[in-house]
């Protein structure tokens, strides 16, 4: 019985793995997400102008000293964005009607600085063709910081009166239920944002497992390949081994969009950055909210949280599987498996809003509930574990719930199975079921 169960399993993973479509999906993948990490440099190999120097004349036809201003709040917008433009700021003192010959090229932009009755200075941005959005946002930031600094040292204010309006506010937090920690209350806002996008590639994998199964079920059934496969060996063998080949086929789908994704930024790095890095922006804003993340001590809560959830994960992994096959045995088309599915995608994304917003239902005893409900439970439970509002038991309940509710489906759930994969009566679908579930 294990050489067919083998057999089985070896026959569906290369099934999967040599099909036209999961070549060709991974191919378009590879070449997608390298295309992505190298967006800037595909398109200086094109004929992209990311190489050209932009060149930033200036024209200070007001009576302030604007020059060293404006370049240092540009180089700060510039490091706060973290964002590299090859540019070349220069004063000149020449009219504006001569500078405008000047910037007939397109790389060049030309800023003005004039006086202004009731704001101190104006400026005016002119350029041949439109500006960078990103480059333009940082003039922008810097043209209005240069025009704040100004509208200060030139009011009634002593240097020290400005000093102190220009530093940045003292603020404390305070908390007065001592059981709360500030750093908790970060961590609640950047889980908020955070988690839900490490948990989305979980979500979807859950959704293509219950698809994965379900139509290869049909497939075979509508094929009547079934009943030949049936002949040969018994039902629980067909289910269990077409549930490992699935779960073995999606964890490996996963793996290799994470190595493409590697693969990507280790071209960029060895090939270098030409011009502005669209990437480096993501790359800076991952860094500070890790950052963040480290201030608050999840970092030593990590060493229990992942081995727990990976192991919530595969147990329901498994659960959504048994679920999945043991219902697309009951259906005799794709129609009848698609109306079947949109429960277990309802309860899938349920979960998935539960853990998206689980910061909002601190102290709930609903909520803690659900925890341990299987389906929900490998979504939310971590989510609440990593902000602290359900302890280790918790989730330890939850990987025992789901544990022993996978041996009774398992039980339960063969039953329907066995009768359902040969069963191609037009009866009403749910019917089928029950009728199932009370054959001995």
């Amino acid at each position: 019985m294990l050489n067919k169960f083998m057999f089985l399993l070896t026959y569906g993973l290369k099934k999967k793995f040599k099909s036209k479509a999961f070549i060709i999906t991974n191919i378009i993948l590879l070449v997608l997400l390298i295309a992505i990490a190298n967006i800037n440099n595909i398109i200086g190999f094109f004929g992209g102008d990311f190489t050209e120097e932009t060149n930033i004349y200036v024209i200070n036809n007001s009576d302030y000293e604007v020059e060293d201003l404006f370049v240092n709040n540009f180089s700060i917008t510039n490091d706060l964005l973290d964002i590299e433009f090859d540019q070349n700021i220069e004063f000149v003192d020449k009219s504006y009607d001569e500078m405008l010959k000047s910037i007939e090229d397109s790389r060049n932009i030309l800023i003005v600085f004039d006086n202004h009755d009731e704001n101190f200075i104006s400026a005016k941005v002119v350029s041949v063709g439109y500006i960078d959005t990103i480059l333009y946002q940082v003039m922008y930031q810097a043209l209005n910081t240069t025009k704040y600094n100004v509208a200060l040292s030139n009011s009634d204010v002593n240097p020290e009166e400005l000093a102190r309006v220009s530093a940045p506010i003292d603020a404390k937090r305070v908390l007065l239920d001592e059981n709360k920690k500030s750093e908790e209350e970060t961590m609640n806002m950047i889980a908020g944002v955070i988690f839900p996008t490490v948990i989305l590639p979980f979500y979807v994998l859950i959704i293509m497992l219950v698809q994965l199964i379900g139509g290869e079920i049909n497939e075979e059934k509508q094929t009547r390949s079934m009943e030949v496969i049936i002949s040969n060996v018994t039902p629980k063998v067909h289910f269990f081994s077409k549930i490992l080949a699935a779960n073995i086929f999606i964890i490996t789908q996963t793996v290799l969009i994470f190595l493409y994704g590697v693969l990507g930024m280790k071209i960029k790095d060895l090939f270098g950055t030409t011009g502005v890095d669209l990437t480096g922006g993501v790359t800076s804003g991952l860094s500070s909210i890790l950052d963040s993340i480290k201030s608050t001590g999840i970092m030593d809560k990590l060493a229990y949280i992942i081995p727990l959830g990976v192991v919530l994960m595969i147990l329901s992994f498994l659960a959504y599987s048994l679920l999945a096959g043991v219902l697309a045995s009951m259906t005799v088309s794709i129609e009848d498996y698609q109306q079947i599915q949109t429960p277990i995608m309802i309860i899938c994304l349920l979960g998935y809003m539960l853990a998206f917003m689980a910061g909002s239902f601190e102290g709930s005893t609903f909520i803690k509930v659900l925890s341990y409900v299987p389906f929900i439970s490998c979504l939310l439970s971590p989510a609440l574990l990593m902000i602290g509002q359900i302890g280790i038991i918790d989730i330890v309940i939850s990987i025992v719930v789901i544990l022993v509710f996978n041996l009774i489906f398992m039980k339960y759930g063969m039953r329907i199975y066995k009768i359902g994969i040969l069963n191609y009566s037009s009866d009403k679908l749910w019917r089928r079921i029950f009728k199932a579930v009370k054959t001995d």
